[in-house]
Formats: C-alpha cells, sequence, structure tokens
C-alpha cells in the first residue's frame, strides 16, 4: 500500500515537473534561450488562481484562464526586458537576468500576498479513491493526463505542422527565417509566453495538493530544470519521460528511506545519469560544422 501510494503521488509529481520542464524545451527549442523564473511562473500561476478565485470572487474556471493570460504576458515580459537585450548583442547575460527577474517576482508577491500559505479552493471531489488498497485525489489522476497530453500535442505541433516547423527553423537559422517571411522577434516571444503559461498550469494543478505561497515555486523550477536536461531538452517527449522518472524515483526514495535523502540521492543520480548520457534520455548530439 505504501509503494502503491508512493508511486501515484510520483506519477503525479513527475507529470508536473515534466510541464514546467516542457517551458524550458519550448524556448530552447525556438530560441536556444531558456527562462530561469520558470519556478517563480509556477508560484504566479498559483497565487493568481487563488487571488482570483477567492478575493476577486470570480468562477473557478475563468479565475484559471485569468491566470494563465498573466502568466503568458509574464512571459512576454520577461522575454522583451530579461531575454531579448542581451540575446540580440550575443550576451549570456539574460541568464543572470531571468533569474534576477524570478527573484523579483518572488519578493514582489511576499510583499503584497504575504507569507502565511493559503488553501487553493478545491478543483476536483476532495473524496479520495481507492485504488489497489490506496486512497487517491482524483486530482492526482487528471495531472498526468494532462501532461502526456500537452507533451504529444507540442510534439506534434511543432513536427507535423507548418507553424511549428518554422517555429524550428527561427532557432536553426534566423536570418533565412526573416527572409522566409517569419517574425523572428514574435516567434521567439510566443515560446515564452507558451512556456510562463505551461509553468502556471503545473502551479494551479499542483495547488490544491499543497498549500499557495510566495516561494513555493523555487524547488519545483530547480528540478524541473534538471528533468529538462535529463531528458533531452530537445525533445518533448523526452522530457516528460524523465518528469515522470524522477517524480517516481522521489515519490519512492521518500516512502522507503525518508525525506532526509530524497534531494541527496536524486540529485546524486541526475549527475550520473548525465555523466552516462550528456544528451539525456531522448537528445541528440549537436551537429558541428568545420
Amino acid at each position: 500500500m505504501l509503494v502503491t501510494s508512493a508511486l501515484i503521488s510520483g506519477i503525479c509529481l513527475g507529470s508536473m515537473y515534466g510541464l514546467i520542464a516542457l517551458g524550458f524545451h519550448v524556448t530552447y527549442v525556438v530560441s536556444s534561450t531558456v527562462n530561469f523564473s520558470q519556478g517563480s511562473a509556477v508560484m504566479l500561476g498559483a497565487v493568481l488562481g487563488y487571488t482570483f478565485a477567492t478575493r476577486v470572487g470570480l468562477p473557478l474556471p475563468l479565475a484559471l484562464a485569468a491566470s494563465l493570460l498573466v502568466c503568458a504576458a509574464f512571459g512576454l515580459l520577461i522575454e522583451r526586458l530579461l531575454v531579448r537585450p542581451f540575446a540580440s548583442r550575443g550576451s549570456n547575460a539574460w541568464l543572470m537576468a531571468t533569474v534576477a527577474g524570478g527573484i523579483v517576482l518572488d519578493n514582489a508577491v511576499l510583499f503584497t500576498f504575504g507569507k502565511e500559505p493559503r488553501s487553493f479552493p478545491p478543483m476536483l471531489s476532495t473524496s479520495p479513491i481507492q485504488i489497489f488498497g490506496a486512497g487517491v485525489y482524483p486530482l492526482q489522476l487528471i495531472i498526468p493526463l494532462v501532461g502526456l497530453g500537452v507533451a504529444t500535442t507540442l510534439a506534434l505541433f511543432l513536427r507535423r505542422t507548418r507553424i511549428g516547423k518554422s517555429l524550428l527553423a527561427v532557432v536553426q537559422n534566423p536570418d533565412a527565417a526573416r527572409l522566409m517571411g517569419i517574425d523572428v522577434k514574435a516567434a521567439i516571444a510566443a515560446s515564452f509566453a507558451v512556456s510562463t503559461a505551461l509553468a502556471g498550469l503545473a502551479g494551479l494543478l499542483i495547488a490544491p495538493l499543497f498549500s499557495v505561497h510566495s516561494d513555493m515555486g523555487t524547488l519545483f523550477g530547480l528540478k524541473a530544470f534538471a528533468v529538462a536536461i535529463l531528458g533531452g531538452i530537445g525533445s518533448a517527449p523526452g522530457v516528460m519521460m524523465a518528469g515522470l522518472l524522477y517524480g517516481v524515483s522521489e515519490a519512492l526514495i521518500t516512502a522507503l528511506f525518508g525525506s532526509s535523502y530524497t534531494q541527496i540521492v536524486m540529485f546524486t543520480a541526475v549527475i550520473g545519469a548525465l555523466a552516462l548520457m550528456p544528451q539525456g534520455l531522448l537528445g541528440r548530439a549537436a551537429i558541428k560544422k568545420v
């Protein structure tokens, strides 16, 4: 029963890690940059959902939609102010700029929302379902379906549609893409909007199972980046697969050995896995022309 409960919790958490990591994947395949404020976007989605639903009084579906729109707008702001000015000059300073942007957002929420954890309004029934003797909340079954659905849709969109192929062309050769009529700046901005919306979605899905507070996204963002690298950041299926493996492994270690060993074992395992597979589970080695 303990192992069953850990497996279900691990799949749920792993799907959430995968959703956040897909945000890293989207910006990387379009612009070769990533947004290190993804963890803050997770927190922003949860805080906005709570605020719109409980303080503003919006119906929950409308509150969720409004939260995702604001998260997407946050992504546009990050790209325009913290990534584009540096990337356009060939500087890697956007790395630190996005980290700083996340810290600024975390502290802004701390001062306005407060530091006390809040309970998110329930999305589905709060009565657990018995599966192999373990009590499972319905939301824990929905999150993996959402994660796998988003990963599949994203992979098909990027590889099978004209717009998706246009987005991929931006990172391969921006000048050629521009000559073909593709708005390179708009494509990169859109990737950041999608990225932060995915992080916000993860925050909204996980919020009813945890408490909502200003620093809830920090560790989630760090783990999600590890998942993105482990899965092969250029592969959406690889990223989601790595998220599930990470979540299940983390839950099993916590259940069997205690939470004191979880982070030590997991990040040591990540280092070992990357030493053996530098390109990740489904990543491809970069081809260099000489």
